[in-house]
């Protein structure tokens, strides 16, 4: 029987907003899951992202999510975001590697310009309806649908669109 894994990775996504518009990104053919299509910026929370700071109380650290997702925007995208909200999560389980939890979550756009990297090697900044017309990773277009009913006030729960 298989062994059951019950540690996980925590990724983290950001859905920037700038002026009503979104941040996609490219991600490189050299990537190992969803080369060329496009995303949003985010990445893993890492123990290094509490654990070398301060703790807020006694046992604990807070804000951790936040950030580590300003740090993986500014380290991907090479943007400053504030106001970080939770829009929906998701879990994979791919055969033979470790699940992951992803958080994605919105920030407001503060400071910086795109830059291309390895990893991300195109940038727009796209309208919901400019959004469609991309190849962007599944379920993508439903969190910026989501993100701008968060925008508005209104809170969602994530569905497939058909």
């Amino acid at each position: 029987m298989a062994k059951s894994k019950e540690l996980f990775k925590l990724v983290i996504t950001a859905i920037v907003v700038k002026n009503g518009c979104f941040l996609i990104a490219k991600r490189s053919e050299h990537e190992e899951k969803f080369p060329g299509r496009w995303t949003v910026p985010g990445g893993k929370l890492h123990v290094s992202d509490y654990n070398q700071v301060e703790k807020d109380t006694p046992h604990y650290w807070y804000n951790v999510l936040e950030r580590t997702l300003k740090r993986e925007v500014w380290e991907e995208a090479r943007v400053r975001i504030n106001n970080v909200r939770y829009v929906t999560s998701l879990a994979d389980a791919p055969e033979g590697k470790d699940p992951s939890v992803v958080l994605s979550m919105m920030g407001e756009w503060t400071s910086g310009k795109p830059k291309i990297s390895d990893e991300l090697v195109e940038f727009a900044w796209v309208s919901l309806k400019e959004a469609k017309r991309y190849d962007l990773i599944e379920g993508i277009c439903e969190e910026l649908e989501q993100a701008e009913k968060l925008i508005c006030g209104e809170r969602t729960v994530w569905k497939r669109k058909k």
